[in-house]
């Protein structure tokens, strides 16, 4: 356990300081004006945004924006780049986050009885994005979406047939 955490810690200590994530230059600057390791810096502002996801004043503004930010910003440059792997990954993490949209629009009410429901939900986002083997939005895809899709779009693609028929039909009909 304690080798797995050290692992762990190595990982994330690799991930600061490597020059080419756009985090790398902020936390440079900061400790180098502070003196203090940017592995605390990380550390406690993680621990700060959390204890803001459960106690703080527009806590789902804090949550959508860093669900929204850092996916919009890689998604660009995944577009920009030549390569088509990034694109299916930023793509599928888009898709999950629209099917985690409709289902909070359905469980409006959890939200105020569920103290922790931001901070939570922000976990999962971040789980979702980060780039490991075990990256959410591969997982929630590759085990939810894609095995009900692949059993219901033939239906799915039937409806959307016959709506833009009737609606071909009508547009028709007012011309």
């Amino acid at each position: 356990m304690a080798s797995r955490i050290m692992n762990m810690k190595e990982q994330l200590e690799s991930s600061l300081h490597d020059t080419s994530k756009p985090w790398a230059k902020l936390l440079q600057t900061v400790e180098a004006k502070t003196g203090v390791d940017r592995l605390y810096i990380f550390i406690g502002t993680v621990a700060a945004v959390g204890l803001w996801l459960v106690f703080g004043f527009a806590a789902q503004l804090l949550c959508n924006f860093i669900s929204f930010l850092y996916p919009a910003y890689i998604s660009i440059h995944a577009i920009e780049s030549p390569a088509k792997d990034d694109d299916t990954k930023w793509l599928t993490y888009w898709v999950v986050f629209a099917f985690f949209s409709l289902l909070e629009f359905f469980a409006d009410m959890i939200v105020g009885w569920f103290p922790l429901y931001w901070l939570l939900k922000c976990i999962i986002f971040v789980w979702l994005m980060i780039p490991t083997e075990f990256n959410g939005s591969l997982v929630i895809y590759k085990k939810v979406i894609k095995p009900y899709f692949v059993a219901h779009h033939g239906a799915i693609d039937s409806a959307i047939n016959r709506v833009t028929a009737t609606a071909a039909k009508v547009l028709e009909k007012e011309n």
